[in-house]
């Protein structure tokens, strides 16, 4: 049986030019910290790295530390800092926060941007948020190469990037920050990345992570991401006409192009996983970081959806090589497992 992966927002798959970047690196020996030929090797294959995803973020005047992901930066970012946020951030992001800010639509209230963490867009409903400037962090791991962000414009204090989640390695990601901003180093010893995150640097991964991100940018400005909206357009229009109780969360606000959240209610979300497993459908249920976790979605409840409700959602995640077929098929098979659903439930 052949599978099909949309799960893309939990991981994207790795791109051709990441695996080449990291293929090459790992010929070369020198430890980026040592002075001599090999080792100068190593330190240009991490800064020409460094160059491409401040280009590829619009971060040229911006500096970045490289951690081992996103979670590793939010503990980065946020340690010893009063930070506040909604109950909709990540759980990496919502674990130094206080979760105090009200949410309307899928819409963060933000009123104290200093002191607030707030993403740029939500992983499991695809949402956007706007309003950044001064914001103390914005999470953008899920906005980063599929939607129009730049670091310098959006006048963010701190923000978290993730490379597997735009077709790099997984095991690397950044903080990037305004010039001047200090951070408290998590991880001490020999002062790499500018005493922020000590540690021998991930060469290997950094090399991917910086193909990748040239390469999601090129594939931004060419509108590879328009064709895959057009198609979550179809793919929910057509589930919609089949399935009258169906919720599509966030369907109504502005949204990643290839982002489905799809709730029937009493019809749990874990079981609708593992069917579509079987069948050869790789989904979620919520945040890929909660994965094996049965429980109602902490986004969905945020949003003033009820227990039954926020615990039978799915998430759908396309990329630009996601073909109608695939798709469709998978359509097939949803609607089929839903028939047996409501034959259960008469």
């Amino acid at each position: 049986m052949s599978r099909v992966y949309l799960d893309w927002n939990a991981t994207a798959p790795l791109r051709p030019e990441a695996r080449a970047a990291m293929i090459a690196a790992m010929d070369v020996v020198g430890n980026p910290s040592s002075v001599h030929g090999e080792g100068r090797k190593a330190l240009a294959i991490v800064e020409t790295a460094r160059v491409k995803i401040k280009s590829a973020f619009g971060a040229d005047s911006a500096d970045i530390a490289f951690t081992s992901g996103a979670t590793e930066g939010a503990g980065l970012a946020l340690a010893g800092r009063e930070i506040h946020c909604a109950d909709v951030e990540h759980d990496a992001v919502a674990a130094w926060c206080t979760a105090d800010i009200s949410v309307e639509n899928g819409t963060v209230l933000t009123s104290a941007p200093t002191t607030t963490a707030l993403q740029a867009a939500n992983s499991e409903t695809g949402i956007l948020q706007t309003g950044f400037e001064n914001i103390a962090l914005c999470d953008a791991v899920q906005a980063f190469g599929k939607t129009s962000f730049a670091f310098e414009w959006s006048g963010a204090q701190m923000a978290l990037l993730s490379a597997h989640k735009l077709g790099g390695p997984k095991g690397i990601g950044a903080v990037v920050l305004q010039q001047g901003l200090e951070l408290k180093p998590q991880i001490k010893g020999g002062g790499q990345e500018q005493g922020r995150r000590s540690g021998t640097e991930n060469v290997i991964g950094i090399a991917g992570f910086g193909a990748a991100a040239e390469a999601a940018q090129r594939d931004l400005d060419n509108g590879l991401w328009e064709p895959v909206e057009a198609l979550r357009d179809q793919f929910e229009a057509r589930l919609a006409d089949a399935v009258p109780d169906a919720i599509f969360v966030g369907q109504a606000a502005k949204r990643l192009p290839n982002t489905s959240c799809i709730a029937v209610p009493g019809w749990k979300g874990e079981t609708q996983v593992m069917q579509m497993d079987l069948a050869g459908y790789a989904i979620s249920a919520g945040s890929a970081c909660s994965s094996g976790k049965v429980k109602r979605s902490r986004v969905l409840t945020a949003m003033g959806f009820d227990d039954i409700t926020a615990s039978s959602a799915i998430r759908v995640s396309i990329g630009p090589t996601t073909t109608q077929n695939e798709l469709m098929g998978f359509a097939d098979a949803w609607l089929a497992q839903y028939k047996k659903f409501k034959a259960r439930a008469a």
